[in-house]
């Protein structure tokens, strides 16, 4: 996804930050990462908080597996489907994806 693609989907929570990292990008919010983008694929932060409404949205959760060992859960999860095709739905996770990203961080 190109970078203007991402600030449009993002746009109804207000401008966002890219910066490459890990071969995708991050895409922070106020100074504070909010998102990744890997492989083509949008994933919003999330915590213990904000993830069974992840999963409860039908959204998987990234793993991440080196090589000879078990993949590992992060705390990042797919956008639901109808966040795509609607800006109002797109910014409420982007909003739960911020405020995870600030519990996290205190």
């Amino acid at each position: 996804m190109d970078n203007d693609a991402i600030q449009d989907l993002f746009s109804g929570l207000g401008p966002v930050t890219i910066k490459r990292m890990f071969g995708g990008k991050g895409i922070y919010f106020e100074g504070t990462i909010i998102a990744l983008e890997v492989s083509d694929e949008i994933l919003l932060k999330a915590d213990k908080i904000s993830a069974p409404e992840f999963e409860a949205a039908n959204c998987r959760q990234w793993t991440y597996a080196r090589e000879g060992r078990k993949p590992v859960g992060m705390p990042y999860w797919s956008v639901p489907a109808d966040a795509f095709d609607d800006p109002d739905i797109m910014t409420e996770w982007a909003k739960r994806a911020y405020e995870a990203s600030l519990r996290v961080a205190r």
